[in-house]
C-alpha cells in the first residue's frame, strides 16, 4: 500500500509526464509547420515515450492499491525561435524531469518504500539516456548553425525514428 506522501508524488509525476507528452506533441506541430518532417517524426516518437511512461506510473499507483488523480495539465509553448533554440527548451526539461525522478528516489528512500524505489530504477537509467539523446541533437545542431545542407541531413536522420514499445518483461 502506497503511503499518501508517496501517492500524492507519484501522481504529480503522472501529470509531470503527460505535461512532457503535451511539448512534444506542440513541438511536432511546430516542427510541421517549418517542413522539418524529419524532426516532427522524432518529436512524434517522444510524445509516444512520455505517454507510455505517464502510463507506467498510472498502472504502478494502482498496482499499489493507491489512487490516480489526474489533474489539469499547462499548456506548452508553441513556438521556437528555431530548432537549436527547441532542442536546447527538451534539454532542459529533461533536466527538470531528470530532478524529479531524483526526488521521487529520495521520498521513496526516506519513506523506506523498497517497491516504489525498484520501480523508479527504470526511470533513472531513462533519463540518463533521454538526456544524452538529446544533448547529442544540441550538439549536432550546433555544429550544423546555419548549414541549411546539415539541417536536412540531420532532418532525415531524425525521421528514421520508430517508436516501439517495450517488451512486457523489458523493465
Amino acid at each position: 500500500m502506497l503511503k499518501k506522501k508517496m501517492q500524492k508524488a507519484l501522481n504529480e509525476q503522472i501529470n509531470a509526464e503527460m505535461y512532457s507528452a503535451y511539448l512534444y506533441l506542440s513541438m511536432e506541430s511546430y516542427f510541421q509547420s517549418i517542413s522539418l518532417g524529419g524532426f516532427a517524426t522524432w518529436m512524434r516518437g517522444q510524445v509516444q515515450e512520455e505517454l507510455l511512461h505517464a502510463m507506467k506510473f498510472y498502472d504502478f499507483v494502482n498496482e499499489r492499491g493507491g489512487r490516480v488523480t489526474l489533474e489539469l495539465i499547462n499548456k506548452p509553448e508553441t513556438s521556437w525561435k528555431g530548432p537549436l533554440t527547441a532542442f536546447k527548451h527538451i534539454l532542459r526539461h529533461e533536466q527538470m524531469v531528470t530532478g524529479l525522478i531524483n526526488d521521487l528516489v529520495d521520498l521513496a528512500e526516506k519513506e523506506r518504500d523498497h517497491a516504489t524505489r525498484i520501480f523508479l530504477q527504470w526511470f533513472v537509467t531513462e533519463q540518463v539516456e533521454e538526456e544524452a539523446s538529446v544533448g547529442e541533437i544540441v550538439d549536432k545542431l550546433e555544429l550544423i548553425q546555419e548549414n541549411t545542407s546539415g539541417l536536412f541531413l540531420l532532418d532525415a536522420d531524425l525521421g528514421k525514428r520508430a517508436f516501439t514499445l517495450p517488451a512486457a518483461s523489458g523493465e
